[in-house]
């Protein structure tokens, strides 16, 4: 065998061996964990299942007989019924909290010499409300306009800047407009959120309809306040429609509607609203229906107090939309 076949055969012969002593270290160092020689990987966890529960919050109104504030009560006045059965309540207090807040304004044409003294309402709305709270403001007729500078403000000079964009046309798409303000809460930085909404009319625009509406807000946490600022004048079904759709949109989220005689009594009505605001009862509980399956879960509340002869009225959603198992929260 000559040189070169020699040298051709050792290398060869070193690199099987290289070979052989990698598997072999490779397998000791396998059987070494299987015997334990070196310190096993940990074991994992069981794997466990975890239910997504988010809290129910509600904003509360307790009243007396005589349509009187009650304030100060402490928290074993409450109990809370979701489908009739009661739940553990987690917060029950009173607290002016600060809010945001949509001013929701009728720009349609019948509104033109109504606006000067809705706007001067709306500002006495804010201005009597919590100092810290944040407000924008939206204006509408056939479609809806945001007209506040940024997403919202807590200036009061840019909310009448805001309110005198007035142009005063066109018809009346409110469900449309409550809708996008609602959406448009969805980037407040304040927990509770309310809507002052003010028109004089019957939605004649909107692409949605009222039960989409009614279903939408029972879907949110937004308290809506509306105002129907009729003409003494304006009489039969269209109006009673007009009041009653403003009415049940109010109370499917504890809010009120009112419907004063005259447009400058707009002002004291607002008043009323930010008291109103500024002494609820914030009530909270984990619900015992786990199930994420997007129904329908009725409300009560009932408040006893001895002091104030007994039970009480309680204002608050007569009820909420489960999340839907997959559902992305706001």
């Amino acid at each position: 065998m000559n040189t070169r076949n020699k040298s051709v055969r050792f290398v060869a012969l070193s690199t099987a061996l290289m070979i052989v002593a990698a598997a072999c270290a490779w397998t000791g160092e396998a059987r070494a964990q299987q015997i334990g020689a070196q310190p096993p990987p940990p074991t994992p966890k069981k794997a466990t299942m975890s239910v997504p529960v988010d809290m129910v919050v509600l904003h509360a109104v307790v009243l007396d007989k005589h349509g009187v504030f009650i304030n100060n009560l402490p928290s074993n006045s409450f109990r809370l019924f979701e489908d009739k059965i009661e739940q553990k309540l987690q917060v029950a207090r009173q607290e002016d909290m600060p809010v945001s807040m949509g001013l929701v304004i009728d720009n349609s044409g019948s509104m033109h010499e109504k606006r000067a003294k809705v706007n001067a309402a709306a500002l006495t709305l804010v201005q009597a409300s919590n100092p810290n709270d944040e407000a924008f403001v939206v204006n509408f007729n056939d479609d809806y306009y945001i007209d506040t500078q940024g997403d919202f403000t807590s200036d009061i000079n840019d909310m009448k800047d805001a309110l005198e964009k007035i142009d005063a046309r066109g018809s009346t798409a409110l469900y449309d407009a409550i809708i996008g303000s609602m959406d448009h809460l969805k980037k407040a930085h304040k927990d509770k959120r309310v809507l002052l909404v003010v028109t004089d009319g019957q939605d004649t625009a909107s692409r949605n309809t009222l039960a989409q509406t009614i279903q939408e807000v029972q879907h949110s946490d937004v308290l809506i306040y509306a105002v129907g600022v009729f003409a003494k004048d304006e009489k039969g079904s269209t109006v009673r429609k007009a009041r009653r759709a403003l009415e049940d949109i109010a109370e499917a989220t504890g809010g009120l509607a009112y419907f004063p005689e005259e447009v400058s009594d707009t002002e004291e009505i607002c008043k009323q609203i930010a008291h109103d605001i500024r002494n609820q009862y914030t009530l909270a509980y984990y619900p015992t229906n786990l199930k994420l399956d997007g129904t329908f879960r009725t409300l009560q509340v009932v408040a006893d107090s001895p002091t104030a002869g007994g039970r009480l009225t309680v204002r608050t959603r007569p009820g909420y939309y489960a999340k839907l198992s997959g559902a992305r929260s706001n």
